[in-house]
């Protein structure tokens, strides 16, 4: 039998595969490669959570020194006055009591608060009412001099301290200074010396503004909140940490970028972590990305 002549078309595909293999063209490479995320941090990624570690306990320490007020660098008194001094007059209310040396309230002893404003000074008074309670509205926050004066027994004691007063907080429109007084007794006004150099006089005067130059009266709920922020420091300071150490053990760079926006807010010395944090945050995004080829 004859032998059946193959289709025109499939001649036809034998010629153009048997045209191209001799020409090399079928099988040629174009050389492109595929690329992956690679796993584990882009080692500008590792140096960042150094740094974010390293401001983590910048700003532990600032929570200690805040956690510590009569031993920090920066004091109670010293952050309520940096705060005072941007507050708004008429703003703070001061309170409190004056007791007697046994610790009972002192009735009409003159309260005298006085201040500087512009190149003069200014002053308000109120009095004791029968459980030696005194109440001052419409002052202003910040570093004042407050006399308190009783008359007795055919004398005049006057007894001086240096008060800070608190300015608002937060969105309150006052600020509140509770401060409460202990009075001499006579015995201890009869032993202070007299102004004139006298053996005795009908002024007496206990005057501890001196001694009150660096860490003037406060209210003790600043200083408590002061020591409540500190704690707040380091527990920030703790959290970025973490998260630090945990974005080089998973290489996550969200994870890196949480931490370093968190270690911005621990503050630190002289704004010190708040400055290399908010350069953290900015090199995250900074980051570029790891790629490797896909093996095949």
């Amino acid at each position: 039998m004859e032998e059946e002549e193959a289709p025109e078309s499939t001649q036809d595909d034998d010629d153009w595969l048997a045209a191209e293999i001799a020409t090399g063209l079928t099988f040629a490479s174009s050389n492109a490669v595929m690329l992956t995320e690679a796993k584990g941090l882009h080692p500008m990624a590792r140096s960042i959570a150094v740094l974010v570690i390293v401001v983590s306990l910048l700003g532990f320490v600032n929570g200690l020194d805040f956690a510590s007020p009569e031993q920090g660098v920066v004091r109670p008194d010293e952050f309520v006055y940096a705060m005072s001094r941007a507050a708004p007059e008429d703003t703070a209310i001061f309170r409190g009591t004056v007791d007697d040396h046994r610790g009972m309230g002192l009735e009409d002893v003159t309260v005298i608060v006085q201040w500087e404003s512009g190149n003069q000074w200014v002053f308000e008074e109120t009095q004791t009412n029968a459980q030696g309670e005194y109440l001052l509205e419409n002052l202003t926050p910040g570093l004042v001099r407050v006399d308190l004066v009783f008359e007795r027994d055919n004398h005049t004691d006057v007894l001086s301290n240096r008060v800070l007063l608190s300015p608002p907080a937060l969105f309150e429109p006052y600020g509140f200074t509770t401060v409460n007084f202990d009075f001499p007794s006579q015995a201890e006004f009869s032993a202070s010396p007299c102004n004139n150099g006298a053996e005795t006089c009908e002024l007496r005067t206990i005057d501890n503004t001196p001694e009150q130059m660096e860490h003037p009266l406060m209210d003790p709920a600043a200083a408590g909140l002061y020591v409540v922020i500190g704690f707040g420091f380091m527990g920030l300071a703790l959290i970025s940490g973490g998260f630090s150490i945990a974005s080089l053990r998973l290489g996550s760079l969200p994870l890196l970028r949480v931490a370093s926006v968190l270690s911005l807010f621990t503050m630190g010395h002289f704004y010190s972590a708040c400055i290399l944090g908010l350069t953290a945050v900015i090199l995250t995004f900074l980051v570029p990305r790891r790629l490797v080829p896909v093996m095949s």
